[in-house]
This record gives structure tokens, sequence and C-alpha cells, in this order.
């Protein structure tokens, strides 16, 4: 029951029978809803003068297993609404003392929760989408696009025709605008969600290339843009999403999709070490 939009569906019906606690409990989140989110339950029931446990009933009476589940719905809301200065206040409440334990606890925590959720068999449906495409369009836009050009540069050495639509010349739905039924496009993007990332996928899609999708959840716009759609947390910890988690996935399918043609790619990397070689294109520090 983490699913943002229903809490505010469950909000909005705050004058059906509540205690007049709980009633303040409403009205406060749905006003202020950006400070709630960082609230246990006992700072939630002070700001509404109420107890920490008539907050946790409030949780029930809204249909969660509890207050963290409902804070988890309410974090949810929260990601996909709050703008840059929102954002900046929040991390603001970080304890400057704990912030780099909190930032990658919340990494680590995002990446335990990915494996948790993550449908191995989507996985292996977008991997083999992967492997058989004629082409692979890659588009990523704002904070997601280093994952975009982080996938494109692996891809790229995998597959012998990727194209990272989006660059600095050439508007990304231009380039998707070639598309066949051949071919596959990967979307990539989080909250707050990119318009140019799902216009393109939505190109993609009508096409006929298989889409993938790589977002937050299963209440992302993209979900309904994609054949295929991966789901990675990037719960942020302040300002900056955390991104830990896309990443990881991103690793295992480039690495799924390089294992799936290793013999080519033993071949093709060992040509490839010779021009770097004969190109000096890494330093050798043991020859320093």
């Amino acid at each position: 029951m983490q699913d943002s939009q229903e809490l505010l569906l469950r909000l909005d019906r705050r004058g059906e029978p509540l205690s007049k606690g709980q009633k303040r409990i409403a009205d406060y989140i749905a006003r202020h809803y950006d400070k709630a989110v960082s609230m246990t339950a006992g700072t939630l029931g002070r700001a509404c003068d109420v107890s920490e446990s008539t907050v946790v009933r409030f949780a029930y009476a809204m249909g969660y297993d509890g207050y963290p589940e409902m804070q988890a719905a309410l974090r949810s809301l929260v990601r996909q609404r709050l703008t840059a200065e929102q954002r900046f206040a929040l991390a603001t409440a970080i304890d400057p003392d704990h912030l780099m334990t909190t930032v990658l606890r919340n990494d680590m925590q995002n990446i335990r929760k990915t494996v948790e959720a993550l449908s191995r068999e989507a996985f292996e449906r977008a991997v083999d989408a992967i492997t058989r495409a004629r082409r692979i369009y890659i588009t990523g836009m704002r904070s997601a696009a280093p994952l975009a050009q982080f996938m494109y540069h692996y891809l790229h050495q995998i597959h012998e025709d990727v194209l990272l639509a989006g660059n600095a010349t050439v508007d990304a739905c231009e380039e998707v605008e070639r598309i066949t039924r051949e071919d596959v496009l990967i979307g990539i993007s989080f909250p707050r969600y990119s318009s140019r990332t799902l216009e393109c996928m939505r190109l993609a899609r009508e096409g006929g290339a298989t889409v993938i999708g790589i977002t937050d959840g299963e209440m992302s716009p993209l979900k309904d843009a994609s054949h295929i759609c991966l789901c990675a947390a990037t719960d942020m910890a302040g300002f900056v999403d955390s991104l830990a988690a896309p990443l990881s996935l991103i690793n295992a399918l480039v690495l799924a999709t390089g294992l799936s043609r290793s013999e080519a790619l033993t071949e093709h990397f060992k040509r490839l070490e010779g021009i770097w070689d004969a190109h000096s294109v890494y330093t050798d520090k043991a020859e320093e």
C-alpha cells in the first residue's frame, strides 16, 4: 500500500469518521506533506497536538499496516511533487555529523530494496530484448543523463549499433523517429520525471520497437510507456537523487548482455586492448 496517489485519495476522504485528533493529522499532512515526510510518529503527533499512539491509529485508519508503511507512501508522494527548493530544505534537516553515514546507508537500503523487489522474469526479458535488437536506443535526461551515458559506454562495446538519443545537437525525439520494430529503446527517468524521455518512449512504441523502462516504481509514468519495466529504488536522503540502485541495475543488465555473447566479445576485447595500447589510452603506473 505504498501508492502515493492512493494516499492522496485517502486524505481526501478525511471527512469520513475519524476522531478530532486524526482529522488534525490528515489536515496537517495534506497541507505540509513536505515537512511530515521526515517526521517520526512522535514528532508528527507533537506538530498536531496529539499523542504518538493517535498517529499510529491514524495510519491504520488510512488502511496502512502501521506508520512506517504510511510514511513510505508519503515519501513516494514527496519525491514526485517536491520542488528543488523543497528538496534542499529536507537536506538541511540531516545532522551534519552523520551526513556521510546517512547518505551511504540510504544508498545501501535502496540497493537492498531493489534486490528484493526486482522481477527476475522482467530482467531476463530485458536482457533477451537487448541482445536480439538490431539497434539499441538509450535515452535519459537531466539527472538520469549520466546513467544513460554510462549504459551507452558499455553497451557500445558489446553491441554493434547503439545510439544515445538526445545529444547536444540533435533532439532525442528526432533520432527516435527512425526506430523500427527490430530495435529496442531504453528509457531512464526518476522523479521528477522527464516529459522528453516519456515522449521518446511513446514514439518508440508507436514505431513498433520494444521499449524498456528503468524507473523507480510501478506508479511511475514510464510503466505504461514500457513493454518491460525494471524498477530500482531511489529514495533520497536530500535534494540529490540516490542513483546507486539504478546504476547497479544497469551494471547487471550490461554484464548479462555481455555474457550472452561472450565468445565474440573475447575476440573484440583483444582487438580493443591492442588499439588502446597502441594509442596509450590508459596510463600504466607501473612504468612511471
